[in-house]
């Protein structure tokens, strides 16, 4: 007697978990293990470094210049601190690079230490500053070779350059070119993964809000269930139960049937409390627990109860039949079971209760009107109730007419409740069906 799961109400640590799996899927095998263990990615950050300025270090040892090589040394160590400190060492290697630079000239790759280090400040840090950060770390060293006060050139000059002074002009613009565009790209990846992860943190917040609302309206709607389920059920079985006391003096026959009535509502409500409370089991018995909505009779055994319980219910359909949809069909018996079942707990001097459903072409209108009296307050604060029961009946909570507005408003209906004009009380809903609910 419940509606069907939908995706969207999946709890939102199972939308978390899948969004997670999808992303770790799309990086690959290798980045997946190198995401998984970032030190092993920082070693190999520093082992690329290594092979890249290794034939500067080389050249630089066989010309005596201990204290670049070992300056580049240290650049590869101190990438290790890439991720905790980013901004600290793009400053530090922009400063040891020139010193290399000046120590060496023209050696090969010695700008690579600055594309680790702006990567890493772009990708925790916002786009604005990991531009301002690449336009300071690159200068020193571009426009040290911009101007061409890296040293003389003598023993590399090609056989077919014009001029040493030629040559090293051409030299230095194309290294300082080469060098600014570099950190660009370097950058420019950098950036590029910041946001792709910011697109994934969104979407993956999104999912789970989305979960997460998803489960707020299962909840809802299971409560909105179980009132109906409770109310209806143990209103009629109390009031079935006093009825029963009263005349098994009297008519022991009409107490049979009195609790034989009693015996068939409690089983029912039983069988419509699994059926809620079946979507809620992940374990295999959750299978065993119909979860269908209400049969196409179960409005007439319905109102059958209801009358058993000692309501004077008059029922009449106007109309083409209810669409065969059995949500829309559950729909229409909820609002009409809060109706009664609020008539039943409240109304006083009941001689007569109209059922009423009209069907005009995509509209159905369903009217519930006592000749009940009760008094105006407490039938005010109940959700709809046609007056009061006993003196020590208890005000409603109001969640009876919130729900059928619920579900009122999923077929874009409207749900009114007031007295009428000779004291009684009078429900009235309207729903209008659509291309894709309630067809016939």
């Amino acid at each position: 007697m419940t509606d069907a799961v939908r995706v969207r109400d999946a709890p939102g640590g199972l939308a978390g978990a899948s969004f997670a799996e999808i992303s770790a899927r799309r990086r690959g095998r290798v980045r997946r293990y190198l995401h998984r263990h970032p030190r092993l990615m920082d070693a190999v950050v520093t082992a690329s470094y290594l092979l890249l300025v290794t034939p500067t270090m080389v050249d630089a040892v066989r010309d005596g210049g201990w204290l670049a090589a070992g300056l580049l040394v240290a650049v590869a160590l101190s990438l290790f601190f890439r991720r905790s400190h980013p901004v600290a060492l793009v400053a530090f290697i922009a400063l040891v690079e020139v010193a290399v630079t000046l120590l060496h000239p023209w050696g090969s790759n010695v700008s690579a230490g600055l594309w680790f280090s702006l990567y890493a400040v772009a990708v925790v840090h916002t786009r604005r500053f990991a531009l301002v950060t690449l336009a300071l770390a690159t200068a020193p060293l571009a426009l040290l070779y911009f101007f061409a006060t890296v040293g003389p050139l003598e023993r590399q000059l090609p056989a077919h350059a014009a001029s040493a002074e030629e040559f090293q002009v051409v030299s230095s613009i194309a290294a300082g070119t080469s060098i600014a565009l570099s950190n660009i790209v370097a950058t420019g990846i950098g950036i590029s993964v910041r946001q792709r992860r910011e697109h994934e943190q969104e979407v993956a917040a999104w999912a789970a809000q989305a979960a997460s609302l998803g489960s707020v309206n299962e909840r809802n709607r299971i409560a909105r269930e179980m009132h109906d389920i409770v109310a209806h059920s143990l209103t009629v079985m109390v009031t079935l139960s006093d009825g029963a006391a009263v005349v098994v003096g009297k008519n022991p026959d009409r107490a049979a049937d009195v609790l034989a009535e009693l015996s068939r509502t409690g089983r029912t409500a039983l069988a419509d409390m699994r059926r809620v409370l079946g979507v809620l089991r992940d374990d295999g018995s959750a299978g065993k627990a119909p979860r269908q909505p209400l049969a196409s009779d179960s409005l007439a055994s319905l109102l059958e109860g209801f009358r058993t319980a000692g309501l004077p219910v008059h029922y009449s359909h106007t109309g083409p039949a209810l669409p065969s949809d059995a949500a829309f069909q559950l729909t229409v018996y909820r609002i009409v079971q809060e109706s009664l079942t609020n008539v039943l707990r409240y109304g006083r001097a009941l001689s007569r209760v109209d059922v009423m459903v009209l069907r005009e072409g995509s509209t159905v209108s369903i009217e519930v009107v006592d000749d009940g009296r009760g008094n105006a307050e407490t039938s005010a604060g109940s959700a709809g109730a046609a007056g009061t029961g006993s003196p020590g009946s208890t005000l409603g909570s109001g969640q009876g007419l919130t729900g059928m507005k619920e579900r009122a408003g999923i077929y874009g209906g409207t749900v009114e409740a007031g007295r009428t004009a000779n004291g009684g009380w009078r429900v009235r809903a309207v729903l209008t069906l659509n291309s894709t609910k309630g067809e016939e």
